[in-house]
């Protein structure tokens, strides 16, 4: 029963980490970028879209549909590099833990 415990105790100490986590991602920020740098996205550690830059010289009617791609590049470009960020610190939190293959966190 005393590795009953420590599975218990280990446990715990999981769901702290992954609610100190949870709240760390609220304030963690991303950038992606499109177009050398013309269309700029922000996200937060969640995914949610913080703010989008655009370079004025982009700003022409006749190139919205150029535009809207450009945004959807930079949005992209950022959800990969959040996807990076958040396993680099899930690996560093779990401390070498290995997971079943296809678990993911966080849930």
């Amino acid at each position: 029963m005393k590795n009953l415990g420590q599975l218990m105790k280990q446990a715990q100490e999981m769901q702290t980490k992954m609610g100190e986590m949870q709240e760390k991602l609220e304030t963690l920020e991303i950038s992606g970028s499109a177009a050398a740098g013309m269309v700029t996205v922000i996200l937060n550690g969640k995914g949610a879209m913080r703010s989008v830059k655009i370079d004025p010289s982009l700003i022409k009617p006749e190139d919205a549909e150029i535009l809207e791609d450009l945004i959807t590049a930079a949005h992209n470009d950022a959800k990969s590099r959040l996807e990076e960020k958040v396993q680099e610190e899930t690996s560093s939190m779990m401390g070498g833990l290995q997971l079943p293959p296809g678990f993911k966190l966080p849930f």
